[in-house]
């Protein structure tokens, strides 16, 4: 899935009342700030979204509303494999598919063990893509349950079945990631950077664009960087070491961080989650009040329109 520019892909939260249920008015305000912010795509159902933590049908409903709020503003893509047999995966990602997404998200980690060797994992990958015909398909090599990285030779054979049209990498390897771009350049395939540290030079490289849970602090600044990475300016590295300096904080204790920050920026979001990540203690706090007053110094010198 690659734009004509470089993009950026959010990993989309999901917003949830304090009893837990999902705050579907709370996700519509949350799609429409993606958008506003300069979103080239969205990345629903991803593990910010918390995944694990939701059943199928809700899996299926937050994809629905996300198509339903866009009207086809942007690409939508959504995880479509949960584990178990390959068939019952397949399943899935038809029922994904059919609901509008423009490609079905592949977790590497969910299609072979740890254990199991690489021609195992293609064999499986083979076998899904047999029983899901012509939908198009994408990798996120996702932490949970273990991380499987995908080797340039592997998605070069993907990418060549004319199926795989999306990936978001997260090998933190520059190397690797040129390597990557060296062997699938198709004009109907984007691989998107997760990892911050190496963001400018791997779009420079030719990385579609970044798709990154700093995204969800500040957005504005990954369309920014997207759109100004090739420029000389000094501010270029200015905001990749911002968001190089912050990283500890925007990760511990995430989503729930992500949330609190959000509401500090205006968005009517509870910082409810599902999933244990732990708790926002005084020094967490502190932090964020921290990045939060570095963030807001940023944007006025870019001159950046913030959403909210």
């Amino acid at each position: 899935m690659k734009t004509t520019t470089k993009g950026f892909i959010p990993v989309m939260l999901t917003p949830f009342q304090n009893d837990g249920s999902i705050d579907f008015p709370a996700l519509t305000k949350l799609t429409n700030f993606y958008l506003e912010a300069g979103a080239s795509g969205l990345f629903a159902n991803c593990l910010s979204s918390e995944m694990f933590e939701l059943n199928d049908e809700e899996r299926l409903a937050i994809i629905a509303h996300v198509l339903e709020v866009t009207q086809g503003a942007v690409p939508v893509v959504a995880t479509g494999t949960f584990g178990g047999p390959i068939p019952q995966q397949a399943e899935f990602v038809r029922r994904v598919h059919d609901l509008g997404t423009d490609a079905v998200i592949l977790i590497s980690g969910l299609l072979a063990d740890e254990q199991d060797s690489d021609e195992v994992f293609n064999d499986r990958v083979t076998e899904l893509l047999n029983l899901t015909e012509h939908i198009p398909l994408g990798f996120y090599e996702c932490p949970v349950p273990y991380k499987r990285l995908i080797s340039p030779e592997q998605l070069r054979s993907f990418v060549g079945t004319g199926r795989v049209i999306y990936h978001k990498d997260t090998c933190l390897d520059l190397k690797q990631v040129k390597e990557k771009l060296s062997v699938t350049d198709n004009a109907h395939f984007g691989l998107y950077d997760a990892y911050m540290v190496h963001a400018v030079d791997s779009l420079k490289a030719g990385s579609a664009g970044l798709s990154c849970i700093q995204g969800n602090f500040s957005p504005e600044l990954i369309v920014w960087l997207c759109e100004n990475y090739d420029s000389s300016d000094e501010q270029v590295q200015k905001v990749q070491q911002f968001l190089i300096d912050n990283m500890d904080v925007m990760h511990n204790v995430y989503p729930i961080v992500s949330k609190y920050f959000l509401q500090k920026r205006g968005l009517n979001i509870s910082t409810f989650t599902r999933r244990n990540v732990g708790v926002l203690t005084p020094e967490i706090y502190k932090e964020v009040e921290n990045l939060y007053s570095n963030y807001s110094q940023l944007k006025e010198e870019l001159d950046l329109k913030a959403v909210y």
